[in-house]
């Protein structure tokens, strides 16, 4: 049986039980609920703190799990991330007083408070940049109006939080993270399916199904709008002058496609969501 840990609280953690329940496994009806045994799909769900699952993970006491990349990284330990989910986008970054910092290398000295001590140790020491790193457990925007230090790292998704406690975003993007499945260093069986079944999800929310009708003639000139996956599928209709056309498209962006192809000569022009889909 597949042990599969997810996270139980936090910002990941909603879309990821939506994203298993989209792919068709069992999911827990209460936030409580820590552990949950999925018999029709042979895998079995822990519910744990997003910060410990790599280690969890890594250590082989379950086989799988979705978490930020920033708490991997964080935790230096040898779990393998195996895909990127497509959620909880965020950005590392450094920030302090305004004018205070220009670059990385200005933090030299400094104490930096931050809830990602390994990921900011691993940063800093590859550039050569020596700090007093201030290990905080969340909430580090107040370290340095508090006096506990004079510049914070942390995971940005807009910003705001750090403006409005008066700091300025300084250096470049360190870490590009997001959720990601994570597997332990030896493969259980299972994660291929279970890998197969995410990447339907993710295809599904990505792209729409677009049905139209069309001159036969057009067919080519269609296509270069609209070109599928592979190929768009063509079927006769009971005039031979007209065919039906059925093709994916990229989700974004699909009102466009629509608009050329109807300045084309495209008709009953149709969009349906697809709810999973095995490419």
């Amino acid at each position: 049986m597949l042990r599969i840990a997810v996270p139980n609280k936090g910002s990941l953690s909603e879309t990821a039980i939506a994203m298993l329940a989209e792919a068709g496994y069992a999911t827990r009806r209460d936030s409580k609920q820590l552990h949950l045994i999925d018999a029709a799909n042979d895998v079995e769900f822990f519910y744990l703190r997003p910060r410990d699952i790599a280690t969890y993970v890594a250590s082989g006491a379950l086989d799988v799990g979705i978490t930020g990349r920033d708490l991997l990284l964080d935790t230096r330990m040898p779990a393998r991330e195996i895909e990127a989910l497509g959620f909880g986008e965020s950005t590392f970054r450094f920030a302090g007083r305004p004018g205070r910092f220009r670059s990385l290398e200005d933090l030299e000295g400094v104490r930096v408070a931050t809830a990602y001590p390994g990921l900011v140790d691993a940063v800093l020491d590859e550039r050569g940049i020596a700090v007093d790193i201030v290990p905080l457990d969340g909430a580090v925007e107040s370290a340095v109006e508090l006096g506990v230090a004079d510049a914070v790292a942390d995971v940005v998704s807009t910003g705001t939080t750090l403006r409005q406690a008066g700091l300025e975003i300084f250096g470049d993007v360190l870490l590009e993270s997001e959720a990601v499945l994570i597997a332990s260093p030896t493969e259980a069986e299972g994660t291929d399916r279970l890998l197969r079944r995410l990447r339907g999800v993710m295809v599904a929310r990505r792209y729409v199904m677009v049905d139209y009708d069309l001159p036969a003639d057009l067919l080519d000139r269609a296509a270069e709008i609209a070109s599928g996956i592979e190929s768009p599928t063509v079927s006769p209709l009971r005039d031979p002058a007209w065919v039906a056309v059925r093709v994916m498209v990229p989700r974004k962006g699909v009102n466009r496609v629509m608009d050329d192809l109807y300045a084309l000569g495209a008709r009953a022009i149709l969009v349906t969501a697809i709810d999973n889909a095995r490419l």
